[in-house]
């Protein structure tokens, strides 16, 4: 499979900040977060105008972007992993979302193992929150859709569905996820909430076009 540009020497970037960067210089790594969010920003403007120009085939061209990403980052984290044994599915998926959460999304987090099928996780802070319009959250579910099929290459996860139950940028407390497992028949249920969002997302974009 082609690379994104992003597995290549991943560390790199990272040693070079801690070392070099924060560890030598004055800068602030709050700066960090202005970048941060101005990329993220960027990406749901980019989605919204290549859905108004081009429709269903200019959503496909970011939301297959961003899940090639996702599945990119996904690999790098489970990369010469190898599960202990002793712990359970669903206490690998719980460390790897905590993973996924706190280092990838740079969020605070709050897991839970609600039994052997199900584990949950609350995002007390997560960087886009005053800026995210509810709708825009869309955005992370290609990103997580890849590093799940990522956790599927790795032989974990094969029947386990997410699902976002809260979100701050609509008004809760928190951004509450669960994850469980399913038979296949209602593993279908990321797929068809996926397939919702983007529908309204294009009757908005054709909204916004005609005006």
């Amino acid at each position: 499979m082609a690379s994104t540009g992003i597995t290549e020497e991943p560390e790199k970037g990272l040693k070079r900040l801690k070392e070099e960067v924060l560890a030598k210089t004055d800068f602030d790594p709050a700066t960090l977060w202005q970048w941060g969010t101005m990329q993220a920003m960027a990406i749901i403007e980019i989605l919204k105008d290549c859905e108004e120009k081009f429709g269903v085939e200019g959503q496909k061209l970011v939301c297959n972007a961003l899940h090639k990403i996702g599945l990119d980052v996904g690999r790098q984290i489970l990369k010469n992993t190898k599960k202990d044994e002793n712990t359970s599915e669903a206490e690998f998926i719980s460390f790897y979302a905590t993973v996924i959460n706190r280092i990838v999304y740079a969020s605070l987090e709050a897991p839970k193992i609600d039994h052997t099928e199900q584990v949950s996780f609350d995002i007390l802070w997560c960087p886009h929150q005053d800026h995210y319009q509810a709708f825009d959250c869309r955005v992370q579910r290609y990103l997580v859709q890849g590093m799940l099929e990522a956790l599927k290459e790795f032989g974990v996860a094969e029947n386990f569905q997410v699902k976002f139950d809260t979100t701050i940028p609509a008004g809760a407390p928190t951004c509450h996820f669960t994850i469980w497992k399913t038979d296949q028949a209602s593993g279908q249920a990321w797929k068809e909430y996926t397939d919702l969002i983007e529908l309204k997302a294009l009757q908005i974009a054709s909204k916004n076009k005609s005006k």
